[in-house]
């Protein structure tokens, strides 16, 4: 028995759909904490010291931190319902977020202190390449009974009666999700091109000579 056309355009598709857009809610609450505590930690990092040396710990130990680990500890710490599912997926997300954030940060930093103002924007592409391996990451949230794209398909394929049906439905949902996270992550690497040559270019290019004074 082969999945109808109706059964996918109806009620699959619609379904699946709201699950991967809960996939991208999540990555990107998870990005925006991330941003916060991260460039804080890359200014620290930065400007070295006591300060420096505590937030190069901090981020050593959050990008060690497991997300799994990280959210069955918020699951089983907050009082139950205190906060939604889709929040303690976010917020287990963040240690890998300003992690991120803040190695990005610190080299953006450093550039621009050193006169490499294009360079410095390549940090950029670097986040909204983050923001995108968080989508994939977000499917965690499975685990806790979050109703986002891998949960929805894994629900949805339960209830068919073959395993054709079965690989029918899972190449569907990963074709959903690799089209928009390859042309994500294809605009990602043109962008990140385009910044690097322009910063190349400009820095080649030999400074611009002053005019002489006219004799009087």
């Amino acid at each position: 028995m082969m999945i109808s056309t109706s059964d996918l355009l109806n009620h699959f598709l619609p379904a699946f759909l709201f699950g991967m857009s809960v996939d991208f809610e999540i990555a990107g609450l998870a990005l925006l904490l991330g941003l916060v505590f991260g460039f804080l930690l890359a200014v620290a990092r930065f400007r070295g010291g006591i300060a420096g040396s505590g937030a190069g710990l901090v981020v050593g130990l959050m990008r060690a931190a497991p997300t799994f680990v990280v959210m069955f500890f918020l699951l089983n710490a907050l009082p139950h319902g205190a906060i939604s599912g889709e929040m303690i997926v976010a917020v287990s997300l963040v240690p890998y977020a300003a992690a991120y954030v803040a190695d990005s940060g610190v080299d953006a930093l450093r550039q621009w202190h050193s006169g490499s103002h294009l360079a410095c924007l390549l940090v950029f592409p670097n986040i909204a390449r983050a923001f995108f391996v968080l989508v994939m990451s977000s499917s965690a949230g499975a685990a806790i009974g979050v109703p986002e794209g891998i949960a929805i398909l894994l629900r949805e394929a339960q209830k068919l009666p073959s395993v054709g049906d079965m690989l029918i439905l899972f190449v569907i949902g990963i074709v959903c999700f690799s089209i928009p996270l390859q042309v994500g992550f294809a605009a990602v690497r043109l962008l990140q091109r385009y910044l690097g040559r322009v910063a190349l270019r400009y820095r080649s290019e030999p400074p611009a000579e002053s005019s002489p004074l006219p004799a009087r």
